[in-house]
């Protein structure tokens, strides 16, 4: 029996016509990296905020370390343990890797905003926070500003901000968006440091980085799962090649 540390049952979701997610169902085990894919259209972000609690599901059930939480409220979720990384970058680009990293450390931890000046003051924070920063490599940064860094590293620093939060798992939608080859390698290769020691959903459109990261891969077409397992399943089931590869299967 699998160890989820998530649990997705039957969500169904519409908007007006359009049925983003058709009886959604699939799981996401403790300490592995679980690829969730499809064409544009498949109704992957319509999943994860659904998971985030950003849209709250017309039907089914979502259950998290064996909590259901299908209506609890985004902060809720995120206290528990779930953290989210975005399509878009969100890093504040007027303070410096380490500031961003510290504000983040700090959210998690309670403090007041005051910001800063806490964190350089609280040895336990200091910590926190340089931890944080040899986690994702950008010890050489730490000083420069956000806004300095290139898009590959600005991903590793967002990545590092959810991280701050010790989630359980962590829901990375599409972070190698706009990365070119080298800032892709430096990414997965983070991601695949964390295996193991953190549970990933991730969201991802290119195929050499799913299939090199992944454990288990679930593919959705209109909002339905069509197929749901290892890597070597994925790549050889036609209706995946079909539907999502592009591939025309012919029947001996």
């Amino acid at each position: 029996m699998l160890d989820s540390i998530l649990r997705v049952e039957g969500l169904c979701k519409r908007f007006g016509a359009v049925e983003a997610s058709n009886n959604l169902s699939f799981e996401v085990a403790r300490g592995e990296i679980h690829a969730l894919i499809g064409p544009n259209g498949a109704g992957k972000t319509t999943a994860i905020n659904q998971l985030t609690g950003e849209i709250t599901p017309d039907a089914g059930s979502i259950f998290f370390d064996g909590e259901e939480i299908t209506h609890l409220p985004v902060h809720l979720r995120a206290r528990k343990g779930l953290a989210r990384s975005f399509q878009i970058t969100a890093v504040f680009e007027h303070l410096s890797v380490e500031e961003n990293l510290g504000l983040a450390v700090q959210a998690h931890q309670g403090h007041s905003f005051r910001f800063w000046r806490n964190v350089a003051r609280d040895s336990s924070l200091k910590q926190l926070t340089r931890q944080a920063i040899e986690t994702i490599g950008l010890e050489a940064r730490a000083a420069e500003p956000a806004a300095n860094l290139s898009h590959g590293e600005k991903r590793q620093l967002e990545v590092g901000m959810a991280l701050a939060s010790r989630p359980k798992l962590i829901l990375l939608d599409e972070p190698m968006a706009g990365m070119g080859p080298g800032g892709t390698v430096k990414l997965a290769e983070l991601i695949q440091g964390l295996k193991g020691n953190l549970s990933i959903l991730l969201v991802e459109h290119d195929m050499d980085v799913v299939f090199s990261l992944a454990d288990r891969i679930t593919v959705l077409v209109y909002g339905e799962v069509i197929a749901s397992g290892t890597v070597e399943q994925i790549r050889n089931d036609p209706l995946v090649r079909q539907a999502y590869l592009g591939e025309e299967v012919i029947d001996a």
